[in-house]
């Protein structure tokens, strides 16, 4: 065990080198450094190295209206619909009970481009939807474009909070669109990516 903690530790410094001689911004290298000071086993290091590659995508389920919604979000948002598979294609037939009556024609899985990210839909397993705990956080590059988009949402949703400026973007607001999902939109200010 000490040879494997002592491989782990001599990757750590190999690693904490590499950063600390990188473009690298400060807090990243230190917590590379952090991190790697307390890594104690081999398969530690293995599991936050395949992380650094790891992605985090929305997944939203519309419980019968996917259809409605991607069709919506190609006009207000420009998305491009990716695959759309119904549960009556599916290669495998879903078990008894599982589907709500008259949703074997509804959409299993699909996905759709917004921008450099793809959002994953479903109609899910019955009629039920709510998008609770989350906002979702669209930033656009111009303020034209976050009028667009913001009114675009808006049309048969909610208000949350108008757009205005703030202390950290020229154009910010929030809106919950007609199918129930909360919208953060903005415009980077000048010192935000």
């Amino acid at each position: 065990m000490a040879d494997a903690v002592a491989s782990v530790q001599q990757a750590g410094l190999i690693a904490v080198s590499i950063v600390s001689r990188s473009e690298a911004s400060p807090s990243r290298k230190q917590g590379v450094a952090a991190y790697f000071s307390n890594c104690e086993k081999e398969s530690d290091l293995e599991a936050a190295l395949l992380m650094e590659k790891a992605t985090v995508q929305p997944y939203l389920f519309f419980g019968g209206g996917c259809d409605e919604a991607f069709e919506f979000y190609k006009t207000a948002l420009h998305a491009k619909v990716g695959m759309v598979m119904r549960f009556n294609q599916s290669p495998r037939p879903t078990p008894p009970g599982m589907l709500a009556p008259g949703f074997e024609d509804k959409i299993m899985h699909c996905s759709f481009q917004v921008g450099g990210t793809t959002v994953m839909a479903s109609d899910g397993c019955e009629p039920n939807s709510q998008f609770v705990g989350f906002k979702l956080a669209l930033s656009v590059p111009t303020e034209t474009d976050a009028d667009r988009v913001f009114n675009a949402l808006a049309d048969g949703g909610k208000i949350e909070m108008p757009l205005v400026n703030s202390f950290w973007s020229p154009r910010f607001g929030m809106v919950a669109d007609k199918f129930g999902v909360d919208w953060m939109v903005m415009v980077p200010g000048p010192n935000h990516g």
